[in-house]
């Protein structure tokens, strides 16, 4: 049997060492009797009584196992480098194993480090009992030491990625959201099992399940630009504010997204509205994917809001500009021809077109510059956008031609307006001393079966008429201008 157990200690996959820690003993009754209480205290007063503890431990013996690990020839070697084994941060630990012992614990275990006679660190699991019958004596003590450096070099792998990933979250420059679609799952997956084939149908005779399925997602974390980008001090208040960020149109939208993962499309796009809890609008582009590994359950969802308004702002300024005159703040002469064509295609019927041309503004540029040419031209913007409401639109052509588009307007819709473009006239010189604004205008309204050029041209040729009737009014009787322009 004494041959077996050996065996057992010589043949073990683990390293082990039998020492004797009688000397150690004898040292703490003789502390003991100096009135010590707190071991780690005193050690702590008196660092140099720390080693002396180490040097109290007798090796007496060691396995195969241990001589491999540590990298020596044998016991003696290993015995006269113990000083190179236990070194730097392992003595933190050790002084707590003598803690366990000091306090009455016959076994211990602890996390340490222990270094390889060629240098290399080892994480270690140690494992320390005294020996049944050995208790009063401390002589016969049996380590048990575990390599866990693979395994410890992995977790913190695995830590470091995780703080990466955690850093990658937290401080990216978009807004990200953590959510939990698993009710929004189950919802879909009930309505599947009442064999409904076409789910917008469904929605439009439903439009509560929509808002069902909004107050089913959960928000499991949100990151630091969300709680920036949606004015949020911290994460409860944003949490408990969700009606107002998600509000608006973002129910039309959100039925589109259910629409999508009842197709099964797990990573979906779309630009969307949300609000700050300040109330201002956001325009977002949303971007949402099912985690892998949760396309079973949809139980984690990554959102990603990515803060598009000032793009939205730009393009609507673009489209804006691509419509309208930059001086006047009127339609350009593009919409007004876009208009023609539509309302050439479409109606509504009968149509009315007025044209009107400022009068003198080349004598006020020469008398006063482009700025005083410029500056007639905004007054009488002010007036055809006072003139006009919707679905009417006033143009500026080009130069001092301007145009006022009136869908489904008979001819005494027309004659109005221009009695309205008259008085507003009238006013207007009231209220800015100076050059007088004139204008020229002819109207025309649509004859059955006529082309909207046709109309336009009507209305060109009776401007043209009232433009000739100001200058022989002027003393200046130039020649007809029928042909100036042509439409």
């Amino acid at each position: 049997m004494g041959e077996l157990y050996e065996d057992m200690f010589e043949l073990a996959p683990v390293s082990l060492w039998l020492e004797d820690y009688s000397a150690l003993k004898q040292l703490f009754d003789r502390w003991r009797a100096e009135r010590v209480e707190d071991l780690r205290a005193h050690l702590s007063g008196h660092p140099e009584r720390t080693a002396e503890c180490a040097a109290a431990i007798r090796l007496l013996r060691v396995n195969r196992h241990t001589l491999d690990l540590y990298g020596a020839a044998d016991l003696a070697e290993l015995s006269a480098n113990l000083h190179r084994v236990f070194r730097d941060d392992m003595l933190h630990n050790f002084v707590w194993e003598l803690e366990q012992l000091w306090s009455g614990q016959t076994h211990f275990r602890s996390q340490t480090v222990n270094y390889t006679l060629h240098g290399e660190r080892l994480a270690i699991t140690l494992r320390a009992n005294v020996l049944p019958g050995h208790e009063a004596t401390w002589s016969r003590v049996l380590l048990a030491i575990e390599d866990v450096t693979e395994r410890t070099r992995g977790e913190q792998a695995l830590r470091r990625s995780e703080l990466y990933a955690k850093g990658l979250f937290e401080h990216s420059p978009v807004s990200l959201w953590v959510e939990d679609f698993s009710g929004v799952r189950k919802l879909l997956d009930e309505v599947r099992r009442q064999d409904i084939e076409d789910f917008r149908v469904f929605l439009d005779v439903h439009p509560d399940f929509v808002l069902r399925c909004m107050q089913e997602i959960r928000v499991l974390d949100v990151n630091q630009q969300t709680l920036e980008m949606f004015r949020a001090a911290d994460k409860a208040t944003l949490l408990g504010r969700l009606d107002e960020v998600f509000r608006g149109d973002m129910r039309t939208h959100f039925a589109e997204q259910l629409i999508e993962l009842w197709h099964g499309r797990l990573f979906q796009q779309r630009e969307v509205v949300n609000y700050a809890l300040d109330g201002e609008k956001l325009h977002v582009y949303l971007q949402f994917s099912v985690l892998p590994g949760h396309e079973d359950s949809w139980d984690q969802v990554l959102v990603s809001l990515t803060d598009i308004s000032a793009r939205k702002k730009a393009e609507a300024y673009l489209e804006y500009l691509g419509q309208h005159d930059a001086l006047t703040g009127l339609r350009n002469r593009g919409f007004f021809m876009d208009e023609l064509a539509r309302i050439e295609r479409r109606g509504p019927w009968p149509a009315s077109v007025i044209v009107l041309d400022l009068n003198d503004l080349k004598q006020t540029n020469d008398e006063f510059g482009h700025a005083g040419g410029d500056a007639l031209l905004r007054r009488l913007g002010e007036v055809l956008r006072k003139a006009v409401e919707r679905p009417a639109t006033a143009s500026r052509l080009g130069g001092d031609e301007f145009a006022i588009l009136l869908p489904g307007a008979d001819a005494r819709h027309a004659e109005f307006t221009v009695e309205q473009v008259h008085e507003l006239l009238a006013l207007n010189n009231q209220y800015h001393a100076g050059h007088t604004l004139s204008v020229s205008i002819g109207w025309a309204t649509s004859q059955d079966g006529e082309r909207m050029e046709a109309l336009l041209h009507r209305a060109d040729q009776a401007m043209y008429e009232a433009k000739r009737r100001h200058y022989v009014r002027l003393g200046h009787d130039r020649r007809a201008m029928a042909d100036r322009r042509s439409t």
